[in-house]
């Protein structure tokens, strides 16, 4: 039984039973033994793909990270209005917290302990950053109110995305609900923030 565990295991379903095990018990309460009983596979069959959990770390956060930073290479990010473009990156990122939901949690879970952990913070920031500039863009441009202040405005912002992990679970095959989240997150967030039209 287990040759057959070993013969259906991949990097990345070990991955994928690490991030839940990382997201139950943390990550600092996470040890290798608690990975390879979770995996059915001894710690040496981990070790033979990975150095240890900081490298499982480092994977699962990046795989969150590189989804963020590619909305804001769509063509969507880059073309038209500032509001319109910072809608589309809100939209979008909504859409990739409930597609990588346990991914995009561990990240918002990382404290800094780690050298992989700060790594994941200050590249958290720099996507902040860069939707911040998006959101300072489209108050120049006149389409935000000017009597909310922009930081409030983004943190209040990335605070209601970011609460989507601790209550949202996904239904299987739920695209239309998906969709409907994602607008919903939008047009609360925007109906309060654009000037009146």
């Amino acid at each position: 039984m287990t040759t057959a565990k070993r013969d259906t295991y991949t990097p990345e379903t070990l991955l994928s039973v690490a991030v839940r095990v990382f997201n139950e018990r943390g990550y600092d309460g996470t040890s290798m033994e608690h990975l390879s009983k979770a995996a059915g596979i001894s710690k040496s069959s981990i070790y033979h793909h990975v150095s240890g959990k900081e490298e499982l770390l480092r994977r699962a956060v990046s795989r969150a990270l590189d989804g963020l930073f590619a909305v804001l290479d769509e063509p969507g990010a880059g073309r038209g209005k500032a509001v319109e473009r910072v809608e589309y990156v809100t939209r979008r990122t909504v859409e990739v917290l409930i597609a990588e939901l346990p991914y995009v949690t561990l990240l918002l879970r990382v404290r800094g302990n780690t050298a992989t952990e700060r790594w994941a913070m200050e590249r958290r920031r720099e996507f902040d950053h860069r939707v911040a500039d998006l959101l300072k863009a489209a108050a120049a441009e006149g389409d935000l109110r000017a009597d909310v202040d922009i930081r409030l405005a983004t943190r209040l912002l990335f605070g209601m995305i970011n609460s989507l992990v601790e209550w949202y679970r996904p239904h299987p095959g739920a695209t239309a609900e998906r969709e409907q989240l994602a607008e919903t997150v939008v047009h609360l967030a925007f109906d309060g923030l654009r000037t009146a039209r």
